[in-house]
């Protein structure tokens, strides 16, 4: 699917075909042409999740409302999947009808669009300041130093663990404040001799950690550019490979094969820890029983590549407006905010909890409370601040289509192909494919 998806992205000609969705008629705005030349007086907003993205734009629908009552906010939820479908299709086509006024995209796709189709985004430059969001959410919503995305959630990653496992094997999560990976992992095997559980969750199919590793270092699977391959001599990248099958090999991981098994395994006390976006904090607290028995700590870092620190990212998106009618309304309504509002993020955290990379959000209530989940731990302050660390990296256009190389060619590494040869055959693959 997440090939699918990738040659949706990048290939107009395969979509022409595509030429409407049935149901798009009733997503359409209320344009000014529709009202006499008057200002739009609804806009239609796309997203996908209902307890996170949905619910958080039902929030700023709220916000504005409370001083704007003549706009109409129509949130339509999609799965993400069918959003980059229906984009690309309405895109390629050369016809807006049908399309929202504003739309939700994951950072890694969003360079897809914005370089695929230049003229159907809506230049938010003077929308938002871009100080005031983090430095890493900037480069895939923008192109050529304009702005056309307002950042929202951060995806910034932390390193759960249950602390009562940890105690077992003599361990505090003060001794997890300054790791590297390796000694991620030998801290594994000690909790697995004295508790009998595994310390991660992987799924062979997903290599988010392998992503978060090389961020970490400030490398991608793409160069600078965003469109050339950078695997064969990418020196994080071969660090992160190397840890992943020091972790397969000390036999501390349990294997998952959806998101259902990936947070039962910790509901249930199967697994001990947990390194990914903060995203995964309600999964944590969803098992009542378990309060008072995590901690964050911050991401280990890979111990060869100098580089590399101890903040990164796994996910994350951002809000667009389309080059439609009503898209003045549209941007004054994400200026009103998510562009500014600092009230809003509180609620985010508090309603949703979902941390923004807005920075003068940083320093309200939710941001600073203790969560006793977590023993009293700020957890959103660290996470918060953790943010402002992650080194920024070009997504580029190709994250996806190249991860499907990568994770064939992990499968290779662990059984037995040299590391070196792993990474020159991924880079002719990813060579050939990507252009």
């Amino acid at each position: 699917m997440k090939k699918l998806v990738t040659v949706l992205a990048l290939s107009a000609v395969a979509l022409s075909a595509c030429s409407s969705n049935t149901d798009n008629n009733k997503n359409t705005a209320n344009t000014g042409a529709e009202n006499g030349g008057k200002a739009a007086s609804k806009i239609t907003v796309w997203a996908w999740d209902p307890n996170f993205n949905i619910k958080a734009m039902n929030l700023a629908k709220d916000a504005y409302a409370a001083t704007n009552k003549d706009l109409t906010v129509d949130i339509v939820e999609n799965a993400q999947n069918d959003i980059v479908q229906k984009l690309n299709t309405g895109m390629s086509s050369g016809t807006t009808k049908g399309l929202p006024n504003i739309v939700l995209i994951e950072d890694y796709r969003a360079q897809s669009f914005l370089q695929a189709y230049p003229d159907m985004f809506y230049d938010l430059s003077s929308v938002i300041n871009p100080k005031d969001f983090a430095d890493y959410k900037l480069g895939p919503t923008s192109v050529d130093g304009k702005y056309y995305g307002v950042p929202f959630d951060s995806g910034v990653a932390g390193l759960y663990v249950r602390t009562d496992y940890l105690e077992k094997a003599g361990y505090t999560i003060n001794d997890l404040q300054d790791i590297t990976w390796d000694q991620y992992i030998d801290i594994g095997k000690k909790v697995k001799e004295a508790t009998g559980k595994d310390w991660i969750s992987l799924d062979p199919n997903d290599l988010g950690i392998i992503r978060m590793m090389i961020q970490s270092a400030g490398s991608w699977y793409l160069n600078e550019d965003g469109k050339t391959p950078n695997i064969a001599n990418n020196e994080a990248m071969k660090e992160a490979f190397e840890v992943y099958k020091k972790m397969m090999d000390a036999n501390i991981v349990k294997i998952h094969s959806d998101w259902s098994q990936f947070v039962a395994n910790y509901n249930n006390g199967d697994a001990a820890s947990v390194p990914t976006g903060n995203w995964f904090t309600p999964s944590i607290t969803a098992e009542a029983s378990q309060s008072g028995k995590w901690a964050v700590a911050p991401m280990p870092k890979l111990a060869k590549t100098p580089n590399s620190v101890h903040a990164t990212n796994l996910g994350g998106s951002s809000w667009y407006v389309l080059n439609v009618p009503g898209k003045e309304q549209a941007a004054e309504f994400l200026k009103a905010t998510l562009g500014s509002n600092v009230d809003l993020y509180q609620k985010l955290v508090t309603d949703v909890g979902a941390i923004g990379t807005y920075k003068p959000a940083t320093t309200g209530a939710a941001y600073t409370a203790a969560n006793e989940f977590f023993g009293g731990q700020k957890i959103v302050q660290d996470f918060a601040k953790w943010t402002n660390e992650i080194p920024s990296v070009n997504y580029g256009m190709h994250t996806y289509a190249i991860e499907d190389i990568l994770v064939v060619e992990m499968q290779n590494y662990l059984n037995g192909k040299k590391i070196d040869d792993v990474l020159k055959d991924a880079q002719a693959q990813a060579d050939s494919s990507v252009k």
